[in-house]
């Protein structure tokens, strides 16, 4: 839901939301653009020679374009126009941040996403590189500044045995909210290849959070790139899907029955519809699975969680609660995309009748339940 906030005072008073909320999809953003691809605020935690490999080369991510994403956005930087602090780029200003969303808006527990963090870079050490050091910056720069917001260890996830290093690093580190994955993996994400990372989050008690996105190497689509940004726009839930099937049906949550899956900017209303769609294929093709003891189903119900922004609007809205009756409400969590261009406003998103129950479980309890936040 696209909400016009530019008129909206940047200090607004901290009591105005009377509901203390959490926000599931925060981003930060080093500031300036940097040297290919690389912000200068990201230097201090990277060591002198990668600062020169990305001077003299650049980070190449896996796919057929030589910079950038495949379909520039309608804004820049995909942000509010509003969101832009005084020279400093949208995301990268934790004072600008604090007036503008976390104190009007009563965010009191803030997930930060960084994205451009050089996951899915071709080159793996550099790709473990600008993790470590996203997680460093953001351990420096944000969350010991401010005790609302944690952070996500971003892990170089074609590279298992380095993404593991990196979540042993943090393990118990009070900073550390959960494991970020994009969407778009090199290959589907319930393969073995990706199970040693699977095995480290379940170890440090940590959920596995995918957002929307990703540099894999391939189309969203089955048969090639798209013409449009709409079509990446709506692909987002169609990787989310793909990749929930292929953790269901590859047995990594029966193999690893603990591990927690947050999607994060894929929409949630398709859940169901996949839900029976998996159902009903297995229980004519089951022999081929001897390794799932339930329906896919449940599965998607007992270890995956789904954020709401961007959520469906079906008319009537009350259709959206229907939804959330099949999934479970103990599995829905809010989400703004700060500072992104179609941002939600917690006055206007989900406006259909909800118990204060419900509206508790979804704003702020099921988000301190599935990252450990008292």
């Amino acid at each position: 839901m696209t909400v016009d906030v530019l008129n909206r005072p940047i200090a607004e008073p901290a009591g105005q939301s009377r509901l203390a909320i959490a926000d599931c999809d925060i981003h930060p953003r080093p500031a300036g653009a940097g040297i290919g691809g690389v912000s200068k605020s990201l230097y201090p935690y990277l060591s002198k020679q990668w600062r020169e490999h990305v001077e003299n080369f650049g980070v190449t991510y896996r796919q057929p374009w030589e910079k950038g994403a495949a379909y520039p956005k309608g804004q820049p930087s995909a942000c509010r126009i509003d969101a832009w602090p005084p020279g400093k780029t949208p995301g990268s200003d934790l004072e600008f941040m604090a007036k503008q969303h976390l104190d009007p808006n009563n965010v009191t527990l803030g997930i930060l996403n960084p994205l451009g963090a050089g996951q899915g870079a071709m080159n793996l050490d550099l790709s473990a590189a600008l993790a470590h050091a996203t997680n460093e910056w953001q351990k420096a720069e944000w969350t010991s500044r401010d005790s609302r917001l944690k952070a996500s260890v971003v892990v170089p996830y074609e590279d298992a045995a380095a993404s593991v290093k990196e979540i042993e690093l943090r393990t118990g580190d009070k900073n550390f909210a959960q494991i970020l994955f994009l969407s778009r993996t090199s290959s589907p994400m319930g393969q073995r290849q990706y199970w040693p990372i699977f095995e480290a989050a379940v170890a440090a008690n940590l959920p596995i959070g995918v957002h929307a996105f990703g540099y894999g190497g391939n189309a969203i689509t089955s048969s090639g790139w798209g013409s449009y940004y709409l079509e990446e726009m709506v692909g987002h839930a169609q990787a989310q899907q793909a990749l929930t099937v292929s953790l269901i049906l590859e047995g990594v949550f029966e193999r690893f029955p603990t591990l927690k899956f947050v999607m994060i900017e894929g929409g949630v209303a398709w859940a169901a519809a996949l839900g029976w769609r998996m159902d009903a294929q297995y229980k004519k093709l089951k022999r081929e699975l001897p390794h799932l003891k339930r329906l896919p189903s449940e599965y998607l119900r007992s270890n995956i969680w789904f954020t709401t922004q961007p959520i469906e609007e079906p008319e009537p809205r009350t259709q959206l609660a229907e939804i959330f009756d099949w999934i479970g409400w103990d599995r829905i969590l809010f989400a703004t995309d700060y500072p992104h261009w179609d941002f939600d406003d917690p006055a206007q998103a989900l406006p259909f009748k909800m118990t204060e129950e419900q509206r508790r479980a979804v704003f702020l309890e099921n988000a301190k339940s599935v990252f450990g936040v008292t």
